[in-house]
């Protein structure tokens, strides 16, 4: 299975995305001035959001290029439903609930079977919840001194107004579908619909 493996420091400053954005505390200790670039033409801005929204997510070309052309043939708006089924993947839902610090740490764990969904045990990262799903750490997993430690420590955090968990709870509920104003990061969506139009 190919992964992304770049320095994730290196590439939030190329795509200026915030390091929070992806889970991390740290900030990069470069020089901000050291490397200035010239003006990007439309083709570049385009291209830097869609690596942008590759990069958080942790998908690879082929796999988003699916998510396009399906979100494509729905009705609606193209842009928004393919940033909805980004949010909707399982191991982002991992992320958003606190059971890991980061979206690639979930994309493990979720690997790892460690997951169920409405009482079944899942282990496909890119599986789309659905609304009134329940997704719960398994039993065996949750007398880990691991899990104990993630939701101590993230369990806490702000919730997207889509998903329902107790602060200290080993479960999370799906409320409703994420909508675009629940995009915890900047992106237009539009230039990435208008790079794949070309």
């Amino acid at each position: 299975m190919a992964k992304n493996t770049q320095p994730v420091l290196k590439k939030c400053k190329a795509l200026g995305l915030s390091p929070a954005v992806l889970g991390y505390s740290k900030e990069t200790t470069r020089n901000p001035k050291a490397q200035v670039r010239r003006k990007q033409s439309e083709y570049g801005r385009q291209l830097n959001e869609k690596q942008k929204v590759k990069f958080v997510y942790g998908v690879l070309e082929k796999q988003f290029y699916r998510y396009f052309k399906k979100a494509e043939r729905t009705k609606g708006i193209t842009g928004e439903i393919m940033l909805q089924m980004l949010e909707r993947r399982l191991d982002n839902v991992v992320f958003r609930m606190g059971f890991a610090s980061t979206r690639r740490e979930a994309r493990q764990l979720v690997n790892h079977g460690h997951f169920t969904v409405n009482g079944k045990r899942c282990d496909i990262p890119s599986a789309q919840v659905k609304e009134g799903d329940v997704i719960a750490v398994c039993q065996k997993s949750q007398a880990s001194p691991k899990f104990k430690t993630l939701v101590e420590e993230f369990g806490k955090k702000a919730m997207p107004q889509w998903i329902e968990k107790a602060p200290d709870a080993f479960e999370g509920k799906i409320i409703a579908l994420p909508v675009r104003a629940d995009i915890d990061f900047e992106v237009s969506e539009n230039l990435i619909v208008e790079l794949y139009s070309r």
